[in-house]
């Protein structure tokens, strides 16, 4: 195996893994090889921010190195450059949120996820850019400017996880974490052709967080570009908590295991645009139709499915849900009236509209909430996994704050765009995005596939098997890459 900087950088997680275990390359190689295709693709993309020095990081290199040669390894990430979401502290960086109210905070202590990849051996080479305060799907802010699409610069890299896939699809790093409330893993993985995995509702324990019990529709999760690295990062980052009470309790070593399985027999149930009541740009239903004839050369059983509840019954319950747990996020920047100013307005219309909530509301948008949870459990009586478009748009103008028209229909919201996500969110389910392949215009587009409750290991072996069918459609790289 050569060491050349451009071969560590192409390697996926777990094979970089194996590679400085098996001392084929030193951590410090790999160390300096992320730092040099930083240095080359970053300027351009704006992926990775409030940088860690260079000569730091490959101090820290050289003690991973000198622990291997004791024979100790710190766990499967030893020695793995890593950046963090803007969205989670990591002890001695600014967490900015993407804020310019928050630009100048650098945090005192590690948040769980970040404590969980460091104590795998993980090294921290920085932040990974997000949309202030991580609200909507599109990365760009005040503090650092906007992350671009690892296919086309002058395109939007989706958020808010946009940081993360740009560095994971333009090989800065091999493996990232994100987080996903409207689809912030699963839109900027579809967009940047990797994968992006949405977990289960308590999967993931999140802390520090503001509220424990009722803020369950955001969770961390992890991307890479290959699912085996999507469940690993994950055995790592999921586990019960006890400062997150409602955190699942299973064993995390099972993400770790071997993802091959014979899909014949399980049955897909095709989403597609709710039967016209999504509104989407040509030519993502038909590559996303396309990609699930994939899974029928597997000898999947493939079938429309439908809601068993009006979709726009379930939008009006998602938006009390939505303002009822964004606002108070919002609320303590404005404690000085004067923050009003340098608040984005999508982030004060939230804000705002969470003023006007009654507790009666909330209660009746759970009730709606567990309807469609039922009729949920009763469309997966039909099917093991549902499947659906990861966006509704291609990836638009870098300029633009956010799609005001999608397929002639006015968005009434800043957020209308994106509704297609909101489904395996407001009912708790594991999402995967794969790549589903390219347009005619040369961009990507995700197929989210939707997982029963708490089906996540189920989920990844399906999407493990998409993988293996279309391994060179799969392996293509943006340009320059």
């Amino acid at each position: 195996m050569t060491t050349a900087s451009q071969t560590i950088t192409q390697l996926g997680a777990q094979d970089l893994s194996r590679a400085i275990h098996q001392k084929q390359v030193s951590c410090r190689e790999v160390m300096a090889a992320t730092l040099a295709q930083v240095d080359r693709l970053n300027p351009s993309s704006n992926a990775i921010v409030s940088r860690v020095d260079s000569e730091l990081l490959l101090q820290q290199a050289d003690e991973r190195d000198a622990q291997l040669a004791r024979g100790k390894s710190m766990g499967w990430m030893h020695g793995i450059p890593q950046a963090i979401k803007d969205l989670s502290n990591v002890q001695g960086l600014r967490s900015t949120l993407g804020s310019p109210l928050m630009k100048d905070f650098v945090a005192s202590e590690d948040g769980l996820m970040t404590q969980r990849m460091k104590a795998a051996g993980a090294i921290i080479i920085g932040k990974t850019n997000t949309p202030e305060f991580g609200l909507g799907s599109h990365t760009f802010n005040e503090v650092f400017g906007p992350t671009r699409n690892a296919w086309d610069p002058s395109k939007s890299a989706g958020g808010s996880s946009g940081g993360a896939a740009v560095a994971l699809a333009q090989r800065l790093l091999p493996v990232v974490d994100g987080s996903d409330f409207m689809g912030s893993l699963r839109n900027p993985a579809g967009w940047n052709h990797v994968f992006g995995l949405r977990p289960s509702q308590g999967r993931v324990p999140m802390w520090p967080a503001q509220d424990v019990f009722i803020a369950q529709l955001g969770t961390e999760g992890p991307m890479g570009r290959h699912v085996r690295d999507v469940a690993m990062l994950l055995s790592t980052q999921a586990g019960a908590h006890p400062a997150s009470p409602l955190s699942l309790t299973d064993d995390p070593t099972l993400f770790a295991g071997a993802l091959d399985s014979d899909p014949k027999g399980q049955r897909i149930g095709w989403l597609g645009d709710l039967q016209g009541y999504l509104p989407m740009e040509g030519g993502i239903l038909d590559l996303c139709a396309s990609a699930l004839n994939s899974f029928s050369g597997m000898g999947c059983a493939v079938d429309e499915a439908r809601l068993g509840m009006p979709p726009e019954q379930i939008w009006q319950a998602w938006l009390v849900w939505r303002q009822a747990l964004v606002g108070p996020r919002i609320a303590p920047f404005l404690i000085n009236p004067a923050n009003r100013a340098h608040i984005k307005p999508e982030a004060l219309w939230e804000h705002d509209q969470s003023l006007t909530l009654t507790g009666a509301q909330l209660m009746s948008a759970s009730a709606s909430r567990t309807r469609f949870y039922q009729s949920m459990l009763q469309l997966f009586e039909k099917f093991d996994v549902l499947a659906i478009p990861v966006a509704q748009v291609w990836p638009f103008d870098v300029s633009l704050r956010w799609p005001q028209n999608v397929a002639g229909r006015g968005m009434d919201t800043y957020h209308r765009w994106m509704e297609v996500v909101i489904y395996a969110t407001f009912a708790g389910l594991p999402s995967i995005s794969v790549p589903a392949g390219f347009g005619a215009n040369g961009l990507p587009m995700g197929l989210a596939l939707i997982g029963k409750p708490q089906g996540d290991w189920d989920l990844l072996k399906l999407a493990h098997a998409y993988e293996m069918a279309n391994q060179t459609m799969i392996a293509q790289k943006p340009p320059g890459v």
